[in-house]
């Protein structure tokens, strides 16, 4: 007993084990603590099997607080989940590291994942050690890689022909809500990323990309502007809805009298002097209204806000004005006008000044909601995009499909290699690490064997998730691969009638597949190697 714990008796004669404190630790070792995190990772990996590829299904993730979001994308449901189990918490950051790195493939890589781990369950099962299965997928990860180095094809980044760029675009979009308007999303965010993007250098600066929405309208009115989007209105209702050759006065520093930087008390006595202190007020501010004219500014962008009074007088002086407008909005009108943010009022120059072509307010339907639209900016590196939609749920969806579809082209113009989707390239990998297996002298060769089954989870999934018959359809796919020597034979989700992913123009990046390969296998052999789990118990 003395092993277990202590043994008292209460009151009533009922026995009670006291534990020291180390055994109200529960404990996991060796073989248990492997199945109970193969389990873990199993059961977030079939989560989001069902929301892979063009026919997958979304989930309705609810917050705390009551907040509803209808999404596929793999990140953003790991994200919201609420996870206990420590390996299921991996299995969130793994998908979290491939949204960060690539924007697209996040659902892919935690089913890789997944299905490693559960056929490696197989292999321990049969008595090889975890150490030999991780190191067998490192090096079937290895081939793997090799193998979609050969297969990948190069593709044509250019800014007269952006036609397989937008056709990539369309692959990420496919599975997403918005795919009925997938072409004109995937043209959108192609001319934001190239209106951005530095070719020769090969690189694309996000921070000059400003996805924006509205709920109102429907998707198809979702448009890009080459400028900038600002979700405020003119001061005041009075002053003109559209301005043209534009001066911009970008001021950061309050808009109204200063104030002295020391504490300060003013005794006001008499009506007279209470007077001339508002007198004083409106004499600075009409100065500083003068000021901004005086430089040949025809619109104060303002970080601060002034009050109606000082309002008004803008309005009786002409001066349009927008007030409150956020830090980096502010920075994205000094980029697209060429302007120079004003921090303090004394450094105010002509210099200084930003210019546009137009700046134009827009008003949404029956509501009172407007907006402002800086546009025929100088620079046209900053670019906005600026989605409509039924309702808000919407508008977030199409905001993080805009974003994978940014995504996918920024790494295309990064790196201009591609491989084909829908499976091709899992089983044209699959098939080149079974046929390395069969080379392989050693124990590796089952964990080769394993790896290669691994890879066919993702058709598999596929064609489950388009309504096929998942075995009957890979084998034939695997089939074809071998006899016609073409690794672009994929899983026809679309029902196009071909399974020839070149000719349906389902194309992914090569940068995303070895990343999906490479992220899956080294949290697999991480999972693998961890033989003890301790956690403080519940007291008893």
């Amino acid at each position: 007993m003395s092993a277990v714990g202590q043994l008292v008796f209460d009151e009533y004669g009922k026995p009670i084990i006291i534990l020291k404190d180390q055994d109200q630790q529960k404990r996991l070792t060796g073989i248990d603590a492997l199945k109970s995190h193969i389990l873990a990772a199993r059961s977030v990996a079939s989560i989001l099997a069902t929301s892979l590829g063009p026919k997958g299904l979304d989930k309705l993730m609810v917050s705390p607080d009551g907040d509803i979001t209808v999404t596929n994308d793999g990140a953003t449901i790991l994200k919201m989940m609420d996870v206990e189990h420590q390996v299921a918490k991996l299995m969130v950051q793994l998908s979290q590291s491939q949204d960060d790195e690539i924007g697209d493939g996040t659902t892919g890589v935690v089913v890789l994942a997944g299905a490693l781990l559960e056929k490696a369950e197989y292999l321990l099962d049969k008595g090889i050690h975890p150490i030999r299965v991780a190191d067998g997928y490192e090096l079937a990860a290895k081939k793997a890689i090799e193998h979609l180095e050969k297969i990948a094809d190069e593709f044509p980044v250019d800014v007269n022909n952006t036609e397989p760029l937008v056709l990539t675009a369309m692959t990420t979009l496919g599975s997403k809500i918005i795919n009925r308007c997938h072409r004109q999303m995937a043209q959108i965010a192609v001319d934001a990323v190239m209106a951005v993007a530095d070719l020769e250098a090969k690189d694309v600066n996000f921070e000059l990309i400003k996805v924006e929405g509205k709920v109102g309208g429907k998707l198809e009115d979702t448009m890009l502007v080459k400028g900038v989007v600002v979700d405020k209105d003119f001061s005041h209702p009075q002053m003109p809805k559209e301005l043209k050759d534009v001066k911009l006065a970008i001021l950061t520093c309050p808009f109204e009298p200063p104030k002295p930087k020391t504490k300060h008390k003013l005794e006001v006595s008499t009506v007279e002097e209470y007077k001339a202190l508002h007198s004083y007020e409106q004499e600075q501010f009409v100065s500083m209204v003068d000021k901004v004219k005086a430089t040949g500014a025809t619109l104060a962008i303002c970080q601060w806000g002034f009050d109606d009074e000082a309002n008004h007088l803008l309005l009786q002086k002409e001066l349009p004005a927008v007030r409150w407008v956020g830090g980096p909005e502010i920075e994205l009108i000094a980029i697209a006008t060429n302007g120079r943010i004003v921090p303090r009022f004394e450094e105010l120059s002509a210099e200084k000044l930003g210019t546009c072509g137009k700046v134009k307010e827009l008003s949404f339907g029956t509501t009172k909601d407007k907006m402002l639209v800086i546009e025929e900016c100088p620079n046209t590196k900053a670019v906005t995009i600026f989605i409509r939609g039924g309702n808000k749920m919407i508008i977030e969806e199409a905001k993080r499909s805009i974003h994978d579809a940014l995504c996918v082209v920024r790494n295309l113009v990064r790196n201009n290699k591609i491989v084909y989707g829908g499976g091709a390239a899992e089983v044209s990998c699959a098939l080149a690490v079974s046929e390395e297996a069969d080379k392989i002298s050693t124990l590796e060769q089952y964990a080769f064997r394993a790896f290669a089954d691994a890879l066919e989870s993702i058709p598999l999934a596929l064609a489950e998730n388009s309504g096929l018959s998942p075995i009957h359809t890979l084998t034939e796919c695997k089939a074809r691969q071998v006899t016609e020597k073409n690794p672009a034979l994929g899983i026809d989700c679309n029902s196009k009638g071909t399974c020839d992913m070149k000719e349906q123009h389902v194309i992914e990046t090569l940068h995303s597949k070895k990343q999906q390969i490479l992220l899956a296998t080294q949290l697999v052999k991480m999972i693998l190697k961890i033989d003890d789990i301790r956690t403080p118990g519940e007291m008893h």
